[in-house]
């Protein structure tokens, strides 16, 4: 199965049942974050492509932002719970232990912002997928990753839903 197949499937799904929409889109986001899924996951599309749906539906846009950053602040969440647990062990897991350029990368990444790291990361697909987890592993305060954590999960399901939402606004007042 294809990625557009997938999308396709998954916006379908989602029209078909609006009232689950924000808990489904929650889902999507968490596995989106969460560490080993992320990197098999085509959340990122899949979102946009809802946020442009959404206007032609009756779902208020706020509960499937809210679903979808809860979701994925859930996520990596237990990424850095993981990390935390098994340290370096987990890089050792499949996808990562095939793409150990991810986590030395990560690991630069982190070490080099901190905190700053967890926040912007979530902006970058690979980076998301990793920086959670080293920050369980380097053992960082754990108020200082919800923090960043909390703030960039609003921030970015914000940035991938609303522009569709947006645009297809604009376009159906003409």
């Amino acid at each position: 199965m294809d990625i557009e197949t997938l999308k396709t499937a998954f916006v379908a799904f989602v029209r078909a049942n609006q009232d689950y929409a924000p808990f489904v889109v929650g889902l999507l986001t968490f596995g989106e974050s969460l560490v080993f899924l992320s990197l098999l996951l085509p959340a990122t599309a899949i979102l946009v492509a809802i946020g442009f749906m959404l206007p032609a539906t009756d779902i208020p846009f706020w509960h499937v932002w809210l679903g979808a950053a809860l979701g994925a602040g859930a996520g990596d969440w237990l990424s850095f719970a993981v990390g935390q647990r098994f340290k370096t062990a987990a890089y050792g897991l499949w996808p990562l232990s095939r793409n150990p350029h991810l986590v030395t990368r990560g690991e630069r990444f982190f070490l080099r912002f901190g905190a700053w790291a967890v926040f912007i990361g979530r902006f970058f697909g690979p980076a998301r997928a990793v920086i959670p987890l080293i920050a369980g592993v380097f053992l960082m305060p754990p108020v200082l990753f919800q923090a960043a954590n909390w703030a960039s999960s609003f921030v970015w399901a914000f940035l991938l839903l609303a522009p569709g939402m947006g645009l297809m606004e604009i376009i159906s007042r003409w």
